[in-house]
């Protein structure tokens, strides 16, 4: 595709330039307040699971209330919240009043232990702390914080001495309030933790303008209108909440699941006539195909981490059209594919630089490299992070200058269209050969009968590191059905010999993965002392 002209991309970047000319809300709230006025009565929230629905107008009535009660407890601008809920109401509720008096979020991932929570509540510096019922026993059992909060906060009817009812804040609050000094775009609304793939978890510093810029984006890139968009992830990660604040942009609809279920993800779909969403890929890897999947409603899906040569295959099964994009919780939005971009479908490519974003590949030194040149891959733009909270050394080695440095392997061809090759940090060095994880785990991946794979690299004494594959069958399959002399010859039709995988491990549950669906691979190595242990090893032909 090197060089090509295509007669869709001048077009399609130019509507990208329209939308960064045109001005943003002045901050989040503004945007609801503006959707309310407009469509009142439009359904803006529908929970699947509890069927609550709220309007525009509901919806700013609730967060008006319920931002009157946490004023009166001394939540005010520049205030840091904890916010330990699932998909119910009472989240973006609580995220929403949050940003009507320049509070800031910290959002909790409700699968932490009580040593996380007490780890993300101290290190950013929340004061006070808004937690369902059902996650009080982890506040019970958590070493006491060095300043104890000021307030807690519970959603449900369960209200322990000394703690403050959400619902009753809402219930007793005027809703003709208005904080004294409104946000501004470059105000923080969040302190968001990273997935903490390597390491503990950084928070990172997200505006007013970080959300808008990202919800606009995706609401405008392809210039069509939607009415209907399904949310299925967490709302403790970043993807339901610029969903959100798209759906307010369009005076549309958001449909939240109370988690992702793959067996259910089209039924969905289907149930609520949604015509946006986020689609994931296993729903094709793992679900059986069945008489008639197609999905006339859904107007375009966007794929995250996907596998180019199944693309073709999910669009011809499930008839919509579906396109890459790429982002990260640093940067919110980062490469969008163009909907008219149906000849790249199969590329592997996740698109061009989105709305309000610049994008160039460079060498460790940060100097651009030439079109078709493997190296990082930097972004730029108004509304990324604007650091890592109390961490300026990692703020400092996240960017060249005003760079993004994303820890992505990548090329660019001569169009500006950016491929994804893999996370810079997963590289294996092998005897001096650099050697991608992803694309070890896409060859792995193509072999039927394996659901699950990640690369991960083992010290050697001769040649550095060996390439060690774990991977997880189909249900059903055992070792007899796929033996490790089978993968190993199946992966070296697809690889070089210094990149296939020398040890073959087996595994019967799921892969550990964070939020937003990487695999969490310290956690595949923790507690080993030798990583060659439990191994089928090619070298000796038997097991470790």
């Amino acid at each position: 595709m090197v060089g090509t002209t295509f007669d869709w991309l001048a077009p399609a970047r130019a509507r990208y330039r329209q939308i960064e000319a045109e001005p943003l809300p002045p901050s989040v709230i503004a945007l609801l307040e503006s959707a309310a006025a407009a469509t009142p009565d439009a359904l803006a929230l529908h929970f699947i699971e509890s069927g609550e629905r709220f309007s525009y107008a509901h919806l700013l009535d609730r967060v008006r209330r319920l931002a009157s009660g946490l004023s009166a407890l001394g939540v005010n601008r520049g205030s840091h919240v904890g916010v330990m809920l699932a998909n119910v109401p009472e989240m973006p509720v609580t995220w929403l009043a949050l940003a009507s008096l320049g509070a800031v979020m910290v959002p909790v991932n409700i699968r932490y232990t009580a040593h996380e929570l007490r780890y993300v509540l101290s290190d950013s510096g929340a004061r006070h702390l808004v937690i369902h019922q059902d996650f009080l026993p982890l506040l019970d059992g958590m070493e006491p914080l060095e300043t104890p909060l000021a307030n807690t906060i519970v959603v449900g009817p369960s209200r322990p001495a000394g703690h403050q009812g959400w619902q009753k804040l809402v219930d007793r609050s005027p809703r003709a309030f208005r904080p004294v000094t409104p946000p501004s775009l470059d105000d923080v609304l969040n302190i968001q933790y990273t997935s903490g793939t390597t390491g503990w978890p950084k928070g990172c510093l997200l505006t007013h303008r970080y959300w808008l810029t990202c919800a606009k984006a995706y609401a405008a890139s392809d210039g069509m209108r939607y009415g209907r968009i399904l949310s299925p992830n967490p709302f403790f990660y970043m993807t339901p909440q610029w969903l959100m604040l798209m759906a307010f942009f369009h005076g549309a609809a958001m449909y939240v699941a109370p988690y992702l279920s793959l067996t259910r993800f089209c039924d969905w779909l289907r149930d609520y006539q949604i015509d946006f969403c986020w689609f994931p890929m296993d729903v094709m890897t793992q679900m059986p195909e069945r008489a008639d999947e197609a999905l006339p409603c859904l107007r375009r899906g966007n794929l995250a981490i996907h596998r180019r040569e199944l693309h073709a295959e999910l669009e011809r099964r499930f008839r919509f059209p579906a396109r890459a994009a790429f982002g990260m919780t640093e940067i919110g939005v980062g490469l969008i594919m163009p909907i008219e971009a149906a000849e790249m479908v199969g590329s592997g490519s996740c698109g061009i630089a989105g709305p309000f974003r610049e994008v160039r590949i460079a060498g460790p030194d940060g100097q651009t490299l030439p079109p078709g040149a493997s190296g990082e891959l930097l972004i730029r733009g108004p509304g990324i992070l604007l650091g890592y909270h109390n961490k300026p050394d990692a703020t400092a080695a996240a960017f060249h200058g005003d760079w993004f440095r994303t820890g992505d392997l990548a090329v660019q061809d001569a169009d500006g269209f950016v491929t994804i090759q893999g996370r810079i940090k997963e590289m294996i060095r092998r005897a001096g050969e650099n050697i991608s994880a992803t694309e070890v785990e896409a060859a792995l991946l193509a072999i039927p009968g394996i659901a699950e794979a990640a690369a991960i690299p083992v010290p050697d004494d001769l040649r550095g590191e060996e390439v060690k594959a774990c991977v997880v069958l189909h249900d059903g399959r055992g070792i007899e059905d796929l033996p490790p002399e089978r993968i190993i010859a199946q992966c070296s039709q697809r690889l070089a010999p210094f990149k296939v995988p020398r040890f073959i491990e087996y595994r019967t549950g799921p892969l550990p993965r964070s939020t937003s669906g990487k695999v969490r691979k310290p956690d595949l190595v923790a507690g080993k002392t030798d990583l060659r242990a439990g191994s089928w090893d090619r070298v000796t032909g038997g097991w470790v």
